[in-house]
């Protein structure tokens, strides 16, 4: 497996260098709808126009696979005009979370193919299971039907206006969270929730703070935000995110707020800044 590495400024993949590091051997190229580390949507659509000429110019037909395990669910009701799915030519697979910000319980998730030819036959088992024969492309064992039939009864229940609705809402917290951060002069705001809900952010450069101990501060009074280092390439940066999820309302949001900056206060004391 060969990975891009991040650069200063850029927390997310660059196609031109993403497809520099095909060749006749590359099976796939992966972009991801909504980064772990920053909550970015990766821009799918201009690597699938960087694919696209390399293909032509090698004669080659190396697919695109979206990992859209959490803007899957968001990028259909708020972001209709960007194109990161089989709209364009080069997407072949898909996979999403229905347990991320499709709003069910953990352990639902689902795989999408353009096309039949897409999936590869040796990577499907056909079971010869009481009287008739199944296709199948998942582990074969006994698990329970309950999240896949939560993900059918919010389909049914919510409609697109309801989760359009939702992430709206889980929007505008995100953006009010980001908005209250810049006004720190100790940190940049890297994703502000515009993409999916995800607020990060890391320490400005020349400011000696500790997000480590901010995160730990945040802790004692009930807060998860965790605090991280970016991977290889980048991994002297530190960032903290906050996931807006269901449940947490604009009440909930302006607790967080406010133990933010007690717990800010706090680093510096400690900290001398």
């Amino acid at each position: 497996m060969r990975q891009v590495p991040l650069e200063k400024g850029r927390y997310i993949i660059d196609p031109i260098e993403a497809v520099k590091l095909c060749d006749e051997n590359t099976i796939g190229i992966v972009g991801i709808l909504g980064s772990t580390f920053t909550g970015e949507y990766e821009p799918i659509e201009k690597l699938n126009k960087e694919i696209d000429k390399f293909n032509k110019k090698h004669n080659l037909e190396i697919p695109i696979h979206v990992d859209a395990a959490s803007g899957g669910f968001v990028a259909p009701f708020l972001q209709k005009r960007l194109k990161w799915d089989f709209r364009l030519k080069w997407v072949k697979s898909i996979n999403v979370s229905g347990h991320k910000f499709g709003l069910v319980y953990p352990g639902v998730g689902w795989a999408i193919w353009k096309d039949k030819k897409d999936l590869p036959e040796d990577l499907v088992f056909n079971v010869n299971y009481l009287g008739g024969k199944m296709p199948t492309f998942t582990l074969n064992f006994s698990k329970s039907a309950s999240q896949v039939i939560g993900q059918y009864y919010n389909f049914v229940r919510l409609g697109f206006e309801g989760y359009k609705n939702i992430h709206e809402e889980f929007r505008e917290i995100a953006n009010n969270i980001a908005k209250n951060l810049k006004k720190y002069d100790i940190f940049d705001v890297i994703s502000e929730g515009n993409d999916i809900a995800v607020v990060s952010w890391k320490v400005k450069d020349k400011v000696d703070f500790n997000l480590f101990l901010l995160s730990e501060r945040l802790n004692y009074t009930g807060w998860q935000v965790p605090a991280y280092t970016l991977p290889d390439n980048l991994s002297d940066v530190v960032v903290m995110r906050i996931v807006i999820r269901e449940g947490f309302s604009y009440e909930m949001a302006d607790l967080l707020l406010k133990d933010l900056e007690k717990a800010i206060e706090y680093c510096k004391k400690i900290q001398n800044i």
